[in-house]
């Protein structure tokens, strides 16, 4: 097949992935949001959502070498602020490699853990605790240190304990035991 064809064909199995997707979507009844060129079902988990993202193959690696599948299959609620393939990407070369290890699984844990925060927080819930705050909300993570939010330019802001920065990308993704917001930068604890 030539490379021409061969593009071609994959840009059509490409669209027809995506029209299969909306429309088993459409036949759920369900709202989806499309994240990573895959339909989201509020009626999976987390992790069985996540699992399709192309856009959260790190993150899915990441959370089964640290051994979260199970916990992010639970029943929670959590709010997820799911970092990208190209958020990871942004980190010093070697980090994702050497997070991986499955010596610095603890080290892992804690970083996956602190992009977690017990129970279902959407956009509007984090933007009237914002408000609440004069500007800023505290969000205690699972892992225990606090993320700080904030608005700018009408994007929800993240600010990790080491002031690195994330914003919200795509919000409200539901899930059957949370709510994933996607985000554009790895937050880090101390």
């Amino acid at each position: 097949m030539s490379s021409i064809n061969y593009r071609l064909a994959a840009a059509l199995a490409a669209v027809c992935i995506g029209a299969c997707g909306a429309a088993q979507a459409q036949m759920s009844g369900e709202h989806t949001v499309m994240v990573g060129g895959a339909a989201m079902y509020p009626s999976k988990t987390i992790v069985e959502n996540a699992v399709n993202s192309k856009d959260h193959t790190t993150l899915v690696a990441a959370v089964k070498a640290a051994g979260l599948v199970d916990t992010l299959s639970g029943p929670g609620p959590f709010t997820v602020f799911a970092p990208t393939n190209e958020a990871f990407a942004k980190l010093p070369a070697g980090t994702v490699d050497a997070l991986l290890k499955p010596e610095n699984k603890d080290t892992l844990v804690k970083v996956l853990t602190y992009h977690v925060v017990a129970g279902r927080m959407t956009a509007a819930d984090i933007k009237a605790a914002i408000k609440a705050g004069g500007g800023k909300a505290t969000l205690t993570t699972v892992q225990g240190e606090p993320l700080t939010a904030t608005m700018m330019g009408g994007k929800i802001m993240l600010t990790d304990t080491k002031g690195g920065m994330a914003t919200v990308t795509i919000a409200n993704v539901m899930q059957s035991n949370g709510v994933i917001l996607v985000v554009n930068s790895v937050l880090m604890p101390s």
